[in-house]
């Protein structure tokens, strides 16, 4: 399988889909910094910059096949749905969600995988699962802490994950049912596009992820409750180290790899019971 990941940051995502063993083939981001650290990590993998220029040809022209990409992921800019953002949603110019799906109309890859902050079910979920459906894909969306995988903090995420049938099986039914519910890990499922389209096959995967097990997080047994912090922290940096600023936000807008892990591992297990 081959991915295309746009709003790559430092690369969490990317570098989640190798440890699933999918090949990236295509990054994209914008900021300087980040730009550095996947040149650092994938220098053989085409680097784009401008995600509101890139297309089928520029895809191309980097001796991409555009019909070779199983995979489009992205963390797309959460400022628009972030508590330090303002919370403007799609009012925020800094909304680039319209560009990623336009971008996966004109791929149409299998899966579609996004990635953003915890508050963006609460306010512009609706409208990338509709879009996701109006497009012919079955759509889920999963709200993780990236404390279930070990992490020092909490980091609630929401992951999005959407499938389309080549073949045309998967028909676009219903509308989105805003139906949440807390597994006893302390993830948030959030339903199907359409709740009357529960799948019964491989996709049946994607439950494992919903029951997440984190006993050492989540404990239903003892009598005081964990704590966590809702961000990383960050160690001391001496004032006038190069790069302080950039480094801080690169680190604020990662996303931890195990915390995404488990959705591409299910997504090869369903790629390869199809095969």
């Amino acid at each position: 399988m081959r991915s295309l990941e746009l709003f790559a940051g430092i690369g969490g995502i990317a570098l989640a889909e190798q440890m699933a063993g999918i090949e990236v083939a295509g990054l994209c981001e914008y900021a300087d910094y980040p730009r550095a650290i996947l040149q650092k990590h994938w220098p053989d993998v085409p680097l784009f910059k401008d995600v509101t220029k890139l297309d089928r040809e520029e895809l191309t022209n980097a001796g991409i096949s555009p019909d070779s990409i199983d995979i489009v992921s992205g963390g797309f800019p959460c400022q628009p749905f972030s508590i330090a953002g303002h919370r403007r949603g799609t009012e925020d110019d800094r909304d680039l969600w319209p560009e990623m799906f336009r971008i996966i109309k004109q791929l149409w890859p299998t899966w579609v995988v996004g990635e953003n902050v915890a508050n963006f079910a609460n306010m512009e979920l609706d409208r990338t699962l509709f879009d996701l459906e109006g497009a012919g894909y079955q759509a889920r969306a999963f709200v993780l802490p990236a404390c279930a995988v070990n992490a020092p903090h909490q980091r609630l995420r929401t992951f999005i994950v959407a499938h389309s049938n080549r073949e045309g099986q998967l028909q676009s039914q219903g509308a989105y049912q805003d139906q949440r519910r807390w597994t006893r890990d302390g993830s948030e499922v959030l339903a199907d596009a359409s709740s009357k389209r529960r799948q019964t096959s491989s996709h049946d995967e994607f439950r494992n992820i919903a029951n997440w097990q984190s006993k050492r997080q989540f404990s239903t047994t003892s009598s005081t409750p964990a704590k966590w912090q809702p961000e990383p922290s960050v160690g001391r940096v001496a004032d006038g180290v190069p790069n302080r600023l950039d480094r801080l936000k690169a680190l604020g807008n990662a996303v931890v790899p195990q915390q995404i892990l488990p959705i591409f591992k299910a997504i090869v297990q369903i790629e390869e019971a199809d095969q």
